[in-house]
């Protein structure tokens, strides 16, 4: 008897988020969108707890989880509004050509320290705006699922 074993490749996506768990109607909005991805890209998601103290104590306390729950081979993406702004096309590039897993990191209120910012290899700004954590889970959800779709070529997304 031969037995045939396909190997798919997985690329995971793990999107570390400082801040409360989302409320019910995000989680639905970030769902959908997770939800029509193949299950060839697997995202998840690890909310970890607001730091106690102040500012600086708090910073230093969420980076150093942060940087507790990276993985030596990820390839690091920092959402932060001092990074480089890019289009749905550069996104999809970085994300779906570099053959590696991703790890996206949301910050704290109060941002993070430069040890984060240093493992980060690519620092990305949504906006030169700030967004509530809630809209920002948002739309790292719908631009994930739009630059598969444009590596993919998929209509989604109109150039």
């Amino acid at each position: 008897m031969l037995i045939l074993l396909l190997f798919i490749a997985v690329m995971t996506i793990k999107i570390i988020s400082v801040g409360n768990k989302p409320s019910p109607d995000i989680l639905a909005i970030v769902a959908n969108y997770t939800k029509r991805l193949p299950h060839t890209v697997s995202v998840t998601w690890q909310f970890l707890k607001h730091a106690d103290g102040d500012a600086k104590s708090s910073k230093q306390q969420e980076s150093e989880n942060i940087l507790r729950a990276i993985h030596p081979k990820d390839y690091v993406i920092l959402l932060d509004e001092t990074g480089k702004q890019l289009s749905s096309e550069e996104l999809s590039k970085t994300i779906f050509t570099n053959g590696t897993d991703i790890v996206f990191i949301i910050g704290g209120a109060y941002g993070v320290t430069e040890s984060v910012f240093r493992r980060a290899q690519f620092v990305w700004s949504l906006s030169k705006l700030v967004f509530p954590h809630q809209l920002v889970r948002m739309l790292l959800s719908e631009q994930i699922y739009r630059a598969y779709t444009i590596s993919i070529n998929h209509p989604y997304h109109h150039s």
